[in-house]
């Protein structure tokens, strides 16, 4: 008998995802554990497998639609089954919301042919139907643009995404009405200063502005400082990398001794839920990783128990994929501390907001030669400014400041990391 396929609650507390792609077509057989179908959350692209052996029937959204958790996205089946309307409406659903809503590329040439369901089109002025994809209808309703001065690119004149971002880079003007007896308005020149370009917020920008203000308006900062001297730090690695089969960053290091401070401070290894304070056996780090469309924080796990040899070679796996929009969700997800370092880019100090429920996030200055006083006399020295984010609800000034402690005096005697 078929069966609704319904969109997966890939993130938790997610209302609503993109269906990004169909790995299956319609009408071919798939076997459990085949790539089914790909969905892309606020930070992650999440390829779901099938359960058991079918064929998919009946798409009931298309590549590209933004979907709420739980509504239907495909008809699954047996050989030789069917997925009519009456066979759907008999699995209890029922409305427009059920009608095949094909890609572009599956649609008849012929306009009269075409065959969408009334949620994909939108009334226009005169009364006739414009026939547009969900994606294309939902971009153009938050730009304020009426589909029906658009021209589609799609079988039949459907409207596309790529169409309505076309209209948006252009912004061409709407059509002239015909004209009435009133007078001309004035022509008005906009001044010079108020020239600007408005860059639509992407789902993980939106994502990172309720997360960050969710943070700073809920959790209750503070900050300890520290300055380390890292020239011995500095030293190691590269007779580490000298020969070596995986390259081994100053971030690897540093995010090595986070998990040692961590186990040498467990009152840091924890998370707040508001009805408790959770504490963790295990030290999971999150690293913050810089891609086009924002940051991310891809999880680390059990960092004090690798060496640090695997801990370079997942971070770097973790960032090339948080690069290409490859990572699951599950890897964004857990950790009590993340660490974020803009020292490569030159910054001598910062202070990060912490990424909830984690109850801290050390942030990571650029390792920059200054003076230093060696036995009471002047000398110049290679010195590490780190600032160390805490949520008060679950740890207190005097467990941070000794944490602090432990951290930098592993960086200023960095074979304790290794051990």
């Amino acid at each position: 008998m078929p069966e609704i396929l319904r969109m997966p609650e890939v993130a938790a507390g997610a209302t609503e995802a993109i269906l990004s792609a169909w790995n299956v077509p319609v009408g071919q057989a798939y076997s459990a554990g085949d790539l089914l179908v790909t969905i892309e959350t606020d930070k992650a692209v999440v390829d779901v497998e099938a359960e058991t052996d079918g064929v998919l029937l009946r798409l009931l959204a298309e590549a590209g639609a933004t979907v709420e958790v739980g509504s239907p996205i495909a008809v699954t089946g047996a050989v030789g089954e069917s997925a009519d309307d009456d066979a759907i409406a008999a699995l209890g659903v029922v409305g427009s919301s059920v009608e095949p809503e094909a890609s572009d590329a599956a649609l008849p040439e012929t306009p009269a042919a075409v065959h969408v369901a009334a949620s994909a089109t939108v009334g226009a002025g005169d009364g006739e139907r414009v026939f547009a994809s969900p994606l294309a209808r939902k971009i153009a309703r938050d730009a304020g643009v009426d589909l029906s001065l658009l021209e589609g690119s799609g079988p039949g004149g459907r409207i596309r995404r790529r169409d309505v971002e076309a209209h948006l880079a252009g912004r061409p003007a709407a059509p002239a009405t015909p004209a009435v007896a009133a007078a001309p308005k004035p022509a008005v020149v906009p001044a010079t200063h108020a020239e600007y370009v408005d860059e639509p917020n992407s789902r993980l920008r939106n994502a990172i502005a309720a997360r960050l203000t969710e943070s700073k308006t809920t959790a209750p900062h503070f900050y300890v400082r520290g300055s380390a001297r890292v020239d011995r730090l500095l030293a190691l690695r590269k007779e580490i990398n000298d020969g070596g089969d995986v390259k081994v960053s100053v971030n690897d290091l540093v995010v090595k001794a986070v998990a040692k401070a961590h186990t040498l401070v467990p009152s840091l290894n924890v998370i707040w839920t508001g009805d408790a304070i959770r504490h963790f056996s295990r030290v999971d780090v999150a690293i913050a990783v810089a891609t086009e469309s924002g940051l991310v924080t891809p999880v680390v796990r059990g960092v004090d128990r690798l060496s640090l040899g695997e801990l370079a070679a997942a971070t770097a796996d973790l960032a090339a994929r948080a690069k290409d929009k490859r990572l699951q969700q599950s890897e964004l997800e857990g950790g009590t501390i993340s660490v974020s370092n803009l020292g490569m880019f030159g910054t001598e100090d910062f202070a990060a907001i912490i990424n909830p429920p984690q109850a801290s996030i050390l942030a990571v200055g650029a390792a920059r030669q200054e003076p230093v006083v060696v036995d009471g006399a002047l000398a110049v020295g290679t010195v590490m400014h780190v600032t160390l984010s805490v949520d008060h609800r679950p740890v207190d000034g005097a467990a941070a400041a000794e944490w602090m402690r432990a951290f930098v005096g592993l960086l200023e005697a960095p074979t304790r990391i290794l051990v």
